[in-house]
């Protein structure tokens, strides 16, 4: 199958971004990884006098993680689909939100920045030139500044592989026929099949000059096929801006079972 890119990709968002909502929804565990994923930023103070970069924020779920994970930091979301866009602006938002219709290859010109955090969730197995979008978030992080990619990338095993395959084909592509946009779900499906496998996409990140590089799970079912990336704008001395120790399981299930409520 040839895979959605640029603007045939906008399109199909466009038009599953009525629906687009309801069927995440039916993914367990959907938004609590999302917040888990954006807490492992672990901004300080909140997010107090720090300018976040959503990359690629869709109808808004990953907004509102980063929302969660750091209530005082200024915002920009940015989506290159207008009907994402739309479904984002219309729900409740602070000021401190803003949303813009720009894709991630369109950051490099585009007058925005510097961010002291960039969040991409869902966004790197879907553009042409994922090393240069990386160059690009380089250009737009301050140095020392902090990534998190969440994105679908298995772990390497024939398992992960076989049960991605048959979550799509028994219920995503199934669901996504029935809302008329079956040519985008088939598009996640392959997308995440040719995609970087976790330890590639660590690599990836060390080659773009990303520093402190590593691969997190994520619980349940996903486990093996979500992973959170971590990592830092590689041009401040690691003593000054590492993440601090990820959190054990157990620490992380109070948010978590905060963001299932």
């Amino acid at each position: 199958m040839t895979l959605l890119r640029d603007h045939d990709l906008a399109r199909a968002f466009d038009h599953a971004s009525r629906t687009y909502d309801r069927l995440t929804a039916l993914n367990p565990g959907y938004r609590t990884d999302l917040l888990r994923s954006a807490r492992r930023l672990r901004l300080p103070d909140d997010g107090a006098g720090l300018h976040v970069l959503d990359l690629g924020c869709g109808t808004g779920a990953s907004t509102r993680a980063l929302l969660r994970a750091a209530p005082r930091a200024r915002i920009t979301a940015v989506d290159a689909s207008g009907g994402m866009l739309r479904r984002a602006l219309a729900k409740p938002w602070p000021d401190r939100v803003r949303f813009l219709h720009l894709s991630a290859e369109e950051l490099t010109t585009a007058d925005e920045g510097p961010f002291d955090a960039v969040f991409a969730a869902y966004l790197f197995r879907n553009v042409s030139d994922p090393d240069a979008v990386l160059r690009s978030v380089a250009t737009r992080l301050k140095p020392g500044g902090r990534l998190a990619v969440h994105e679908y990338s298995l772990g390497g095993s024939p398992a992960h592989r076989a049960l991605w395959t048959a979550v799509c084909q028994g219920v995503v592509i199934p669901a996504g026929t029935l809302t008329g946009d079956r040519a985008l779900y088939r598009h996640l499906w392959h997308s995440v099949l040719a995609f970087d496998t976790a330890p590639a996409f660590t690599g990836r990140l060390a080659r773009a000059g990303f520093a402190d590089a590593r691969a997190l799970p994520l619980a349940g079912w996903q486990t093996g096929i979500t992973h959170t990336f971590v990592a830092r704008n590689g041009s401040a001395p690691a003593a000054e801006t590492a993440p601090a120790a990820e959190a054990t399981p157990a620490a992380e299930a109070a948010p978590a079972a905060e963001a299932a409520r």
